[in-house]
């Protein structure tokens, strides 16, 4: 493990809990973890506009946590980083210990 971290080390850290700090976002991953799904089912299984979803969704790729295919005019997400959906996982293992 690093003794010290670089500014941008730290930023892309931050973003990552950022993005694990929003109920929102938390709802989406935990979907994806599931399998591939498309915007807007997404959107009715989580009761969200398709303009939030897709704007979430947005985040969550940019950040590199989630990915898309597409196929016609629909995109399907799917999960696209396993270390933090293992976070997720933990998380959510350590709120159900209570």
């Amino acid at each position: 493990m690093q003794t010290e971290l670089d500014e941008e080390t730290l930023f892309q850290l931050s973003q990552i809990f950022k993005a694990l700090a929003d109920p929102t976002r938390i709802r989406i991953l935990h979907l994806l973890c599931t399998g591939e799904h498309a915007v807007g089912e997404i959107a009715a299984k989580l009761s969200l506009s398709q303009s939030a979803t897709s704007h979430q969704l947005r985040f969550l790729k940019n950040l590199r946590l989630v990915k898309f295919r597409r196929a016609g005019a629909t995109l399907y997400y799917s999960e696209d980083d396993t270390h933090v959906i293992g976070l997720l996982k933990q998380a959510l293992e350590h709120v159900s210990h209570r």
